[in-house]
């Protein structure tokens, strides 16, 4: 078994509103030397399965079909086997 930690981002060429929005916030806490946000999802779950290759295959097929959305964003994932 298998745990994966996906990160999914916007694209660098896609604006991010809610980075935006973000960042305008902390000008009015007084942070004025925050710049670029770019806000993106964080997500863990098991793969149930010992082949690595498998794993591999099941997470990418996950955050292509369904987790993020490939026009718009990229993803990099880590697996760490579970004993």
């Amino acid at each position: 078994m298998f745990k994966a930690k996906v990160l999914i981002k916007r694209r660098p060429s896609i604006l991010d509103p809610q980075g935006k929005a973000v960042e305008k916030g902390a000008v009015h806490l007084g942070l004025n030397n925050i710049k670029d946000t770019r806000i993106g999802k964080f997500i863990e779950f098991t793969v149930d399965t010992n082949n690595k290759q498998a794993a591999e295959k099941e997470v990418n097929d996950y955050c292509n079909k369904l987790l993020a959305n490939p026009i718009m964003e990229d993803y990099e994932f880590t697996l760490e086997d579970v004993k």
